[in-house]
């Protein structure tokens, strides 16, 4: 009972200091950036994640397994999975650009495992026989590493093809009016116009460059994250393949959630053939992680819908 009540406290914790980081960045982002606040929400999410790991301690505890049987805890462990992505570049210094993408993220995770499901979702219970085997921390974890992974690199690719795909519709429309000023114009006004365009041409630049910064930026968090997410799920898909062995007596069974977990595999595995090959980085690449956002989706969410194959013990159901 004490270690119900404790859970029950993390969990509301966890979800208000999340709360709070996330008003903290609408505010910077709506208003103005302080440097103060941003102390603030970096602490906050390290206090949240602190929080969600006495949460899926305590419930070990009590239930006497790992907590990963059940679509709650996996919704849970996604959320604390995206917390640790989120600490990574403040362990290394770094510019940390993935926190727009994580803080969101682990709060939308945590608020629906906590608000979204039905009460009976949320008890733990014993578990079934597929499921009493010491591949299930290996198994599952990975797998739900390598979603919250590659949801934030997905995600981080989507920004860069919006900031891309902006900036592009920028230099079109001043080139229509450039066009359209030289058709029109006679050849005295047409200096002018030329002669303004070269004075604020260095504020251009200016502002490129930073645009350029950015999406450079973008590019690099992703792949990096996208390449850890793909090594988590191919020791996943792995382990998984082990475990069915030992369980159901074959590797592979071809079961709506294998399939879908090996079209993720090809997904990703194309992104990173694409970002080999110098002439299909950066757009091609973030295109095909863009679809992968959606297979993840598909192969984490979609399947549980459908309450139906071998894994059908993690659905809404």
């Amino acid at each position: 009972m004490i270690f119900v009540t404790l859970e029950h406290i993390l969990t509301h914790i966890s979800f208000s200091i999340i709360s709070i980081v996330i008003t903290i960045y609408l505010m910077n982002l709506l208003i103005r950036e302080i440097v103060g606040l941003w102390d603030s929400s970096e602490k906050g999410m390290i206090g949240a994640f602190f929080s969600i790991t006495g949460l899926l301690i305590s419930r070990w505890v009590y239930s006497g397994h790992f907590p990963l049987s059940n679509l709650y805890e996996s919704l849970i462990f996604l959320s604390w999975g995206l917390s640790i992505i989120h600490m990574i570049p403040k362990i290394g210094n770094l510019k940390n650009d993935l926190r727009t993408i994580t803080g969101p993220s682990a709060i939308f995770t945590q608020g629906f495992a906590t608000w979204g499901l039905s009460i009976e979702i949320h008890q733990s219970a014993i578990l079934v026989p597929a499921l009493q085997s010491q591949w299930l921390m290996m198994h599952v974890s990975m797998m739900l590493l390598s979603y919250a992974a590659l949801l934030c690199g997905s995600l981080l690719s989507i920004a860069f093809l919006v900031i891309t795909f902006r900036k592009r519709v920028d230099v079109f429309d001043k080139s229509n009016n450039f066009f359209i000023k030289l058709f029109f114009f006679d050849e005295k006004k047409y200096l002018n116009t030329k002669r303004s365009v070269f004075k604020n041409t260095s504020f251009l630049l200016f502002q490129n460059y930073y645009k350029y910064q950015l999406t450079q930026r973008l590019d690099y968090w992703s792949f990096r994250v996208i390449s850890l997410g793909f090594s988590f799920l191919t020791i996943g898909i792995l382990s998984g393949a082990v475990w069915a062995n030992e369980a159901w007596g074959s590797y592979w069974n071809w079961d709506p959630k294998e399939t879908w977990a090996f079209i993720t595999w090809t997904i990703f595995a194309i992104y990173l053939h694409t970002r080999t090959n110098q002439s299909l980085q950066d757009i091609n690449s973030a295109l095909v992680a863009s679809i992968g956002f959606l297979i993840i989706w598909i192969c984490y969410f979609g399947v549980n819908l459908l309450g139906i194959g071998l894994h059908s013990y993690g659905s809404f159901n």
